[in-house]
């Protein structure tokens, strides 16, 4: 039973310990743009070598970069709002 629990715990810091090294890797952006756009939609763009996410919060784990982003707002003006970019190769 002694055996049992001790592998229960070894195998419990070992996930452990990968989940923690896993989420100390999280890729902080390259570069960050602010955008203080009109009301309405806003497109950005990334033309070539690069890839776009929001981050005005701070970085989300589930999304996912990609060349283009946009947002929309209601109102004369959008309040300002971060998108970090990546260089891709």
């Amino acid at each position: 039973m002694v055996r049992i629990f001790r592998r229960i715990i070894v195998v419990s810091l070992l996930v452990g310990a990968g989940w923690a090294a896993a989420r100390a890797q999280q890729s902080q952006p390259d570069f960050a743009i602010r955008v203080d756009a009109p009301g309405g939609a806003t497109r950005i763009e990334c033309l070539r070598g690069c890839k776009l996410a929001w981050i005005e919060r701070g970085l989300n784990p589930n999304s996912t970069p990609s060349s283009s982003f946009g947002f929309e707002c209601t109102g004369d003006r959008c309040s300002s709002a971060t998108v970090g970019g990546w260089i891709a190769p």
